[in-house]
């Protein structure tokens, strides 16, 4: 098998696992305990801390580490809200309709459950927000703004800086979800200036189960999860010691060697790119052609059931998505992609393939030698 699907997850690198394991048996003590196995694991989540707030630039008080990017969500978008309300009455929520569904269906909950008014901000043709739509759906009682830092099914890049300026200028709260970005853009929070930004470990080769929310000082959030206090009161629960440690070192390696990374991916996701949209007829590129994640290639084919050629690329030996991991088996389309504007006859025939660190040239021809040839086959079958 081929793995092209590093957008739904990634393999642990191996230094990372070599940094977790001695905290499942040697350094097992509970980072709440005041003997010395406590104070030893306990160390070691203030020294993963630190080090995420290194890449981040912030400080580490400003990092809750959680169980994945979507909790991570789940407490941005919650509990800013939740906190806007109570101190000083907003109540309307922006977001759009093509981000991760840990950030529109929370989006949904608040405003169906919980009395929050919700606006769907526009999109481009390519899936963007512009800093011109948020400006226009600001109003005077928003509470809150989230745009992600980079798309999952598409591979598109938001105007972060850009956005998150619009939303300060206004008194809005600003959430990015960079779960996807991470890998291989500039997580610097000083720079994007926002006040939340989500992240999950193992899109960049850490461990699953295990994120982190940034929280800019004086960004007020509701607690997500009651009980021991942990995680500065935000989030309780016993800290999840190798998990957190081989998250920040994940994370770590991934600003490292962003540059490296990069350059191994762009040029095969271009060749990728330029074939498919060459050689398949009816075939369109979803997600900005240029303004995209450097190992994020994805398409629609007109007249193709999309399952059905991951169906098929699977028993070629290709590991492909047709968008968010979450979504795979949906016969239905995608929102990322009718988001966009498309017909049916299109949006149900989407692929995604993304690269990574063991993606070969090798690999990459046998794929765009396969693909066509399967793409022909389910169109005849989806026409018969």
């Amino acid at each position: 098998m081929i793995y092209f699907d590093y957008a739904a997850t990634t393999p642990v690198d191996n230094r990372v696992l070599n940094a977790m394991i001695p905290y499942f048996r040697e350094s097992y003590g509970n980072p709440s305990s005041i003997h010395r196995y406590g104070q030893k694991a306990e160390t070691a989540v203030d020294d993963a801390r630190e080090k995420v707030a290194d890449v981040l630039h912030c400080r580490p008080e400003e990092i809750i580490f959680t169980s994945c990017g979507s909790e991570s969500d789940n407490l941005a978008l919650r509990g800013s809200a939740l906190a806007r309300r109570k101190t000083s009455g907003e109540k309307w929520i922006l977001t759009a309709r093509n981000e991760h569904h840990a950030v529109s269906r929370t989006a949904e909950q608040l405003e169906k459950e919980f009395g929050f008014l919700l606006e769907w901000l526009d999109l481009d043709e390519h899936g963007a927000v512009s800093p011109a739509s948020l400006s226009k759906a600001i109003r005077s009682d928003t509470a809150l703004a989230s745009v992600m830092y980079a798309n999952n099914e598409i591979g598109t890049i938001n105007p972060i800086a850009e956005l998150a300026a619009v939303a300060r200028s206004s008194n809005v709260v600003f959430h990015t979800d960079a779960v996807q970005a991470a890998a291989y853009l500039d997580v610097n929070v000083e720079i994007l200036g926002v006040n939340l930004m989500s992240l999950g470990g193992h899109k960049f080769y850490g461990p699953k189960g295990v994120g982190a929310l940034y929280v800019r000082k004086g960004t007020k959030l509701m607690p997500h999860l009651t009980g021991g206090g942990q995680e500065f009161g935000l989030r309780a629960g016993t800290q999840n010691v190798p998990y957190i440690v081989g998250f920040a070192e994940a994370l770590r390696l991934a600003a490292e060697e962003r540059e490296a990374r990069t350059a191994h991916v762009r040029p095969l996701r271009d060749q990728i790119v330029g074939r498919v949209l060459e050689g398949i007829s009816d075939s369109k590129l979803t997600g900005h052609p240029e303004n995209r994640l450097p190992n994020h290639a994805s398409f629609v084919f007109k007249d193709v059931d999309g399952n059905l050629l991951l169906q098929m690329l699977d028993s070629a030996g290709f590991a492909c998505s047709s968008g968010s991991a979450c979504k795979t088996g949906n016969p239905e389309p995608s929102e990322v992609i009718t988001s966009l504007g498309y017909s049916r006859d299109w949006a149900l025939g989407s692929l995604r393939v993304t690269l990574g660190v063991d993606s070969t040239p090798a690999h990459v021809e046998l794929f765009l030698k396969t693909l066509p040839g399967l793409v022909e086959k389910a169109r005849s079958l989806n026409q018969r």
